[in-house]
Protein backbone atom coordinates (compact mmCIF):
# COMPACT_ATOMS: atom_id res chain seq x y z
CA UNK A 1 0.00 0.00 0.00
CA UNK A 2 1.30 3.47 -0.90
CA UNK A 3 2.61 5.69 1.88
CA UNK A 4 2.62 9.45 2.40
CA UNK A 5 5.61 11.60 3.34
CA UNK A 6 3.58 14.62 4.42
CA UNK A 7 3.05 15.75 8.00
CA UNK A 8 -0.57 15.04 8.95
CA UNK A 9 -2.15 17.34 11.53
CA UNK A 10 -5.40 17.11 13.48
CA UNK A 11 -6.94 20.23 14.98
CA UNK A 12 -9.19 18.49 17.47
CA UNK A 13 -8.24 15.09 18.82
CA UNK A 14 -11.64 13.55 19.56
CA UNK A 15 -13.11 10.21 18.49
CA UNK A 16 -13.38 10.89 14.77
CA UNK A 17 -9.90 12.39 14.52
CA UNK A 18 -8.46 9.51 16.51
CA UNK A 19 -10.24 6.94 14.33
CA UNK A 20 -8.59 8.47 11.25
CA UNK A 21 -5.18 9.11 12.78
CA UNK A 22 -4.85 5.75 14.52
CA UNK A 23 -6.14 4.01 11.42
CA UNK A 24 -3.58 5.68 9.15
CA UNK A 25 -0.76 4.74 11.51
CA UNK A 26 -1.97 1.15 11.92
CA UNK A 27 -2.28 0.69 8.15
CA UNK A 28 1.20 2.07 7.58
CA UNK A 29 0.06 5.02 5.45
CA UNK A 30 1.99 7.34 7.75
CA UNK A 31 4.31 6.88 10.70
CA UNK A 32 3.39 8.14 14.15
CA UNK A 33 6.22 10.69 13.96
CA UNK A 34 4.46 12.31 10.96
CA UNK A 35 1.29 13.00 12.97
CA UNK A 36 0.52 16.09 15.04
CA UNK A 37 -2.60 16.70 17.10
CA UNK A 38 -4.00 19.55 19.19
CA UNK A 39 -6.86 19.82 21.64
CA UNK A 40 -7.99 22.05 24.52
CA UNK A 41 -7.24 19.46 27.20
CA UNK A 42 -3.84 17.78 26.93
CA UNK A 43 -4.87 14.96 29.27
CA UNK A 44 -7.53 13.87 26.75
CA UNK A 45 -4.86 13.34 24.10
CA UNK A 46 -3.00 10.61 26.00
CA UNK A 47 -4.33 7.87 23.70
CA UNK A 48 -2.52 9.59 20.82
CA UNK A 49 0.72 9.34 22.78
CA UNK A 50 -0.06 5.70 23.50
CA UNK A 51 -0.26 5.23 19.72
CA UNK A 52 3.22 6.69 19.27
CA UNK A 53 2.32 10.30 18.44
CA UNK A 54 4.81 12.60 20.15
CA UNK A 55 3.74 16.02 18.84
CA UNK A 56 0.70 16.66 21.02
CA UNK A 57 -0.25 20.22 21.94
CA UNK A 58 -2.95 22.47 23.33
CA UNK A 59 -2.02 25.05 20.68
CA UNK A 60 -3.91 24.63 17.39
CA UNK A 61 -1.53 26.99 15.67
CA UNK A 62 1.37 24.55 16.13
CA UNK A 63 -0.55 22.01 14.05
CA UNK A 64 -1.44 24.60 11.40
CA UNK A 65 2.16 25.75 10.98
CA UNK A 66 3.92 22.38 11.02
CA UNK A 67 1.48 20.23 9.02
CA UNK A 68 1.07 19.71 5.28
CA UNK A 69 -2.38 18.10 5.46
CA UNK A 70 -4.61 19.43 8.24
CA UNK A 71 -7.80 17.71 9.39
CA UNK A 72 -10.29 20.13 10.95
CA UNK A 73 -11.96 17.91 13.53
CA UNK A 74 -13.48 20.27 16.10
CA UNK A 75 -17.20 20.37 16.90
CA UNK A 76 -19.20 22.44 14.36
CA UNK A 77 -20.01 25.16 16.91
CA UNK A 78 -16.29 25.51 17.72
CA UNK A 79 -15.33 26.22 14.09
CA UNK A 80 -15.61 30.01 14.24
CA UNK A 81 -13.68 30.61 17.50
CA UNK A 82 -11.08 28.07 16.37
CA UNK A 83 -10.63 29.78 12.99
CA UNK A 84 -10.52 33.20 14.67
CA UNK A 85 -7.74 32.09 16.99
CA UNK A 86 -5.74 30.73 14.07
CA UNK A 87 -6.39 33.89 12.03
CA UNK A 88 -5.11 36.13 14.84
CA UNK A 89 -1.83 34.22 15.05
CA UNK A 90 -1.29 33.54 11.39
CA UNK A 91 1.39 35.20 9.29
CA UNK A 92 0.77 34.66 5.57
CA UNK A 93 3.52 32.89 3.67
CA UNK A 94 4.15 31.18 0.34
CA UNK A 95 3.63 27.83 2.11
CA UNK A 96 -0.09 28.55 2.57
CA UNK A 97 -0.96 27.52 -0.97
CA UNK A 98 0.70 24.12 -0.46
CA UNK A 99 -1.31 23.19 2.63
CA UNK A 100 -4.36 20.98 2.24
CA UNK A 101 -7.28 21.22 4.65
CA UNK A 102 -9.75 18.39 5.24
CA UNK A 103 -12.93 19.04 7.24
CA UNK A 104 -14.82 16.28 9.03
CA UNK A 105 -17.39 18.68 10.51
CA UNK A 106 -20.96 17.47 10.17
CA UNK A 107 -23.25 19.88 8.33
CA UNK A 108 -20.65 22.60 7.67
CA UNK A 109 -20.60 23.29 3.93
CA UNK A 110 -17.64 24.27 1.78
CA UNK A 111 -18.78 27.89 1.53
CA UNK A 112 -18.73 28.28 5.32
CA UNK A 113 -15.42 26.45 5.64
CA UNK A 114 -13.79 28.62 2.98
CA UNK A 115 -15.11 31.79 4.63
CA UNK A 116 -13.78 30.71 8.04
CA UNK A 117 -10.31 30.00 6.66
CA UNK A 118 -10.19 32.80 4.11
CA UNK A 119 -6.99 34.09 5.73
CA UNK A 120 -5.14 31.20 4.05
CA UNK A 121 -3.92 32.18 0.57
CA UNK A 122 -5.33 29.95 -2.18
CA UNK A 123 -7.16 27.84 0.41
CA UNK A 124 -7.45 24.18 -0.56
CA UNK A 125 -10.36 22.72 1.41
CA UNK A 126 -11.98 19.30 1.10
CA UNK A 127 -15.21 18.55 2.93
CA UNK A 128 -15.59 14.95 4.08
CA UNK A 129 -18.07 12.82 5.99
CA UNK A 130 -16.32 9.79 7.52
CA UNK A 131 -17.38 7.44 10.31
CA UNK A 132 -15.66 5.94 13.34
CA UNK A 133 -15.42 2.47 11.77
CA UNK A 134 -12.29 3.81 10.09
CA UNK A 135 -10.39 2.80 13.23
CA UNK A 136 -10.81 -0.86 12.24
CA UNK A 137 -10.31 -0.27 8.51
CA UNK A 138 -14.00 -0.56 7.60
CA UNK A 139 -15.06 3.06 7.32
CA UNK A 140 -17.37 4.78 4.84
CA UNK A 141 -16.35 8.24 3.68
CA UNK A 142 -17.57 10.67 1.05
CA UNK A 143 -15.76 13.85 0.09
CA UNK A 144 -16.17 16.99 -2.00
CA UNK A 145 -13.31 19.30 -3.05
CA UNK A 146 -13.23 23.08 -2.97
CA UNK A 147 -12.32 25.23 -5.95
CA UNK A 148 -8.54 25.38 -5.36
CA UNK A 149 -8.07 21.65 -4.78
CA UNK A 150 -5.93 19.92 -7.41
CA UNK A 151 -6.16 16.37 -8.69
CA UNK A 152 -2.99 15.38 -6.85
CA UNK A 153 -4.56 16.63 -3.60
CA UNK A 154 -7.65 14.52 -4.20
CA UNK A 155 -5.48 11.49 -4.84
CA UNK A 156 -3.72 11.91 -1.50
CA UNK A 157 -6.96 12.30 0.41
CA UNK A 158 -8.51 9.35 -1.43
CA UNK A 159 -5.48 7.22 -0.56
CA UNK A 160 -5.86 8.02 3.12
CA UNK A 161 -9.62 7.63 3.33
CA UNK A 162 -9.89 4.59 1.07
CA UNK A 163 -7.16 2.78 3.03
CA UNK A 164 -9.49 2.89 6.03
CA UNK A 165 -12.53 1.43 4.27
CA UNK A 166 -14.43 2.78 1.27
CA UNK A 167 -14.19 6.38 0.04
CA UNK A 168 -15.98 8.08 -2.81
CA UNK A 169 -16.18 11.60 -4.23
CA UNK A 170 -19.77 12.91 -4.40
CA UNK A 171 -21.58 16.19 -5.08
CA UNK A 172 -21.79 18.27 -1.92
CA UNK A 173 -25.60 18.12 -2.01
CA UNK A 174 -25.38 14.42 -1.06
CA UNK A 175 -23.18 14.78 2.01
CA UNK A 176 -25.84 15.60 4.63
CA UNK A 177 -27.94 12.64 3.50
CA UNK A 178 -24.95 10.34 3.72
CA UNK A 179 -24.16 11.79 7.16
CA UNK A 180 -27.45 10.37 8.40
CA UNK A 181 -26.69 7.01 6.83
CA UNK A 182 -23.02 6.12 7.25
CA UNK A 183 -21.96 8.86 9.66
CA UNK A 184 -24.66 8.15 12.25
CA UNK A 185 -25.45 4.61 11.11
CA UNK A 186 -22.94 2.77 13.32
CA UNK A 187 -24.87 3.92 16.39
CA UNK A 188 -28.08 2.55 14.85
CA UNK A 189 -26.40 -0.79 14.19
CA UNK A 190 -24.93 -1.01 17.70
CA UNK A 191 -28.45 -0.54 19.04
CA UNK A 192 -29.71 -3.34 16.76
CA UNK A 193 -26.90 -5.69 17.88
CA UNK A 194 -27.71 -5.01 21.52
CA UNK A 195 -31.43 -5.60 20.98
CA UNK A 196 -30.86 -8.87 19.08
CA UNK A 197 -28.54 -10.09 21.82
CA UNK A 198 -31.12 -9.17 24.45
CA UNK A 199 -33.66 -11.26 22.57
CA UNK A 200 -31.34 -14.27 22.77
CA UNK A 201 -30.63 -13.63 26.46
CA UNK A 202 -34.39 -13.68 27.04
CA UNK A 203 -34.36 -17.17 25.52
CA UNK A 204 -31.65 -18.35 27.92
CA UNK A 205 -28.47 -17.69 25.93
CA UNK A 206 -25.53 -16.31 28.02
CA UNK A 207 -25.05 -12.59 27.36
CA UNK A 208 -21.46 -12.73 26.13
CA UNK A 209 -22.32 -15.52 23.70
CA UNK A 210 -25.44 -13.65 22.58
CA UNK A 211 -23.41 -10.51 21.80
CA UNK A 212 -20.74 -12.49 19.97
CA UNK A 213 -23.24 -14.36 17.83
CA UNK A 214 -25.38 -11.27 17.13
CA UNK A 215 -22.26 -9.42 15.94
CA UNK A 216 -20.96 -12.32 13.87
CA UNK A 217 -24.37 -12.91 12.33
CA UNK A 218 -24.58 -9.27 11.29
CA UNK A 219 -21.05 -9.37 9.88
CA UNK A 220 -21.92 -12.47 7.85
CA UNK A 221 -25.14 -10.95 6.54
CA UNK A 222 -23.35 -7.75 5.50
CA UNK A 223 -20.61 -9.68 3.70
CA UNK A 224 -23.25 -11.73 1.90
CA UNK A 225 -24.88 -8.56 0.54
CA UNK A 226 -21.52 -7.12 -0.57
CA UNK A 227 -20.03 -10.28 -2.07
CA UNK A 228 -23.13 -11.67 -3.81
CA UNK A 229 -24.40 -8.28 -5.01
CA UNK A 230 -27.95 -9.51 -4.45
CA UNK A 231 -30.67 -7.16 -3.25
CA UNK A 232 -31.29 -7.58 0.50
CA UNK A 233 -34.93 -8.41 -0.17
CA UNK A 234 -33.88 -11.34 -2.38
CA UNK A 235 -31.52 -12.66 0.28
CA UNK A 236 -34.22 -12.28 2.92
CA UNK A 237 -36.66 -14.29 0.81
CA UNK A 238 -34.05 -17.05 0.43
CA UNK A 239 -34.01 -17.45 4.23
CA UNK A 240 -37.78 -17.29 4.75
CA UNK A 241 -39.14 -20.81 4.30
CA UNK A 242 -42.95 -21.02 4.03
CA UNK A 243 -44.40 -21.34 7.51
CA UNK A 244 -40.90 -21.31 9.04
CA UNK A 245 -39.33 -19.60 12.02
CA UNK A 246 -37.69 -16.77 10.05
CA UNK A 247 -40.86 -15.48 8.39
CA UNK A 248 -42.54 -15.38 11.80
CA UNK A 249 -39.71 -13.17 13.07
CA UNK A 250 -39.84 -10.96 9.97
CA UNK A 251 -43.59 -10.55 10.50
CA UNK A 252 -42.91 -9.18 13.99
CA UNK A 253 -40.39 -6.71 12.54
CA UNK A 254 -43.03 -5.51 10.09
CA UNK A 255 -45.58 -5.14 12.88
CA UNK A 256 -43.04 -3.02 14.76
CA UNK A 257 -42.43 -0.78 11.73
CA UNK A 258 -38.69 -1.53 11.78
CA UNK A 259 -38.08 -0.35 8.22
CA UNK A 260 -40.08 2.85 8.68
CA UNK A 261 -38.26 3.54 11.96
CA UNK A 262 -34.82 3.10 10.40
CA UNK A 263 -35.75 5.27 7.41
CA UNK A 264 -36.96 7.99 9.76
CA UNK A 265 -33.79 7.69 11.87
CA UNK A 266 -31.64 8.36 8.79
CA UNK A 267 -33.89 11.24 7.76
CA UNK A 268 -33.86 12.92 11.19
CA UNK A 269 -30.09 12.42 11.58
CA UNK A 270 -29.51 13.96 8.15
CA UNK A 271 -31.67 16.95 8.99
CA UNK A 272 -29.87 17.45 12.29
CA UNK A 273 -26.47 17.26 10.57
CA UNK A 274 -27.54 20.06 8.24
CA UNK A 275 -28.80 22.12 11.20
CA UNK A 276 -25.51 21.77 13.09
CA UNK A 277 -23.65 23.42 10.24
CA UNK A 278 -25.92 26.48 10.32
CA UNK A 279 -25.29 27.36 13.97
Amino acid sequence: MAKLDEKIGFIGGGNMAYAIGAGLISRGIVKAIQVLVSGPHIENLQRWRDHGVTEVSEDNYVVLEKSDIIFIAVKPHILEPCAAQLRNNHISSARDKDKLFVSVLAGVNLKSLEESFSFIQGLKMIRTMPNTSMQVGEGCTVYTPGSYVKQQDLEKVHLMLNSLGVAQQVPETMIDGISGLSGCGPAFVYTIIEALADGAVKQGVPRQMALQFASQMLLGAVKTVIITGKHPAVLRDEVCSPGGATICGVYELEKGNLRSTLMTAVEKASQRAAELGKK
